[in-house]
């Protein structure tokens, strides 16, 4: 797959995150809350060291703010390992839908529930390795209290 994006292969990505299940009287107008994007572009690789590693650095800061400044950084071989892609975006598109269940009328009497169950993605606890001895950062222990960007 690496080979073709690098080819020049127009591609695209799609993402989907789904908010919820949504359950109608009729099993035929069951349906989901999600929001979804696609982009369409072409893929290139970041070539040299310096940009590859500013590449690095600014999804690590997104990752976990402060963090890049703590580790050992990647060694030469290390980035010769790693491939960084990039992708233009040629064209995008999104997608929400929100609602509750649309029942038929003649499905309204049914004594059956409806309505949404909602999902949630949540931060959880910090989790340190086995034999760890240093303090957590702040940005890893205020991890779970921070929500989701």
């Amino acid at each position: 797959m690496i080979k073709a994006l690098l080819a020049g292969c127009p591609s695209s990505i799609n993402v989907t995150h789904i908010d919820g299940l949504v359950l109608a009287k009729s099993a035929f107008n069951h349906s989901m809350n999600y929001r979804s994007a696609v982009i369409y572009g072409v893929f290139e690789q970041v070539r040299g060291g310096k940009h590859k590693m500013n590449a690095l650095d600014a999804f690590m800061d997104k990752i976990a703010p402060g963090r890049k400044a703590e580790v050992r950084a990647g060694n030469d071989k290390e980035l010769a390992a790693t491939s960084v892609l990039r992708v233009s975006l040629d064209e995008a598109a999104a997608k929400v839908s929100k609602s509750g269940p649309v029942d038929k009328p003649e499905d309204a009497g049914l004594p059956v529930w409806a309505g949404v169950l909602p999902l949630r993605q949540t931060r959880g606890d910090p989790i340190p390795s086995p034999g760890n001895h240093v303090v957590a950062p702040l940005y890893v222990s205020d991890w779970g209290k921070r929500s989701p960007r």
